[in-house]
């Protein structure tokens, strides 16, 4: 049987969804991506998950659109559609009622650094390392920058977008991008009990504030 590009555990109300492609570095193929909205539309409609960790098999976390995909397309239409689903999955997650949390082992590059900055939370390994390096191939990573300015400040936004290059994660930390960072060996301890703090918590109050947060952040301070 050929192996599932995305697992999912459950376990005492935590839903951990596993990218699971090692050899491309999770790379988000349409497939993926279209397996991945699929899972958190199931997970919003079920109130038995009260909290969503998203990981990675391999030595990557995710680096981004599957570039080898993108190339044998034939026209932009296809592409632009490809990133229509791409944006849809990222909105999803911070629409979900279910808080997520990035699980960070490995790399998170381009639109695998959007996809850290699109969960609520992140818990990272000392060895994770994060960039938004379109640049260095003369491109820019738009989209990406959506989410990255969302979670970090301007100025250290621009510093990776402009330049490429890659942070650890204690800079990370300090910039905002992930709320903490653990030894390799303590990654999923961590997380799981960062989640199951989380999911003790009234569901409904969680549900409700989520929503709240995330809106109150397009208002003026009147509304």
């Amino acid at each position: 049987m050929e192996e599932r590009i995305l697992l999912r555990g459950d376990r005492d109300s935590i839903a951990t969804l596993t990218l699971n492609r090692p050899s491309q570095w999770n790379a988000l193929s349409s497939a993926l991506l279209t397996e991945l909205q699929a899972e958190l539309d199931r997970i919003a409609a079920d109130p038995a998950v009260r909290v969503v960790v998203l990981a990675g098999n391999g030595r990557g976390f995710c680096s981004g659109h599957d570039l080898k995909e993108i190339r044998a397309m034939g026209s932009a239409p296809e592409v632009e559609a490809l990133f229509r689903q791409c944006s849809r999955m990222m909105v999803t997650l911070g629409a979900i009622p279910q808080p997520v949390i990035a699980r960070v082992h490995g790399t998170a590059t381009a639109a695998g650094c959007q996809l850290v900055a699109a969960c609520d939370l992140a818990v990272a390994s000392t060895e994770a390392r994060f960039a938004t390096p379109g640049v260095n191939i003369g491109a820019f990573c738009a989209t990406p920058a959506v989410a990255l300015g969302r979670n970090v400040s301007r100025k250290h936004a621009m510093e990776m977008l402009l330049t490429g290059e890659t942070i650890d994660a204690t800079r990370a930390e300090q910039i905002g991008l992930v709320n903490r960072v653990v030894p390799p060996d303590a990654l999923e301890a961590e997380t799981g009990a960062l989640a199951q703090r989380i999911a003790s918590r009234s569901p409904s109050a969680i549900a409700s504030g989520k929503q709240m947060f995330y809106r109150q952040l397009d208002l003026e301070l009147g509304e």
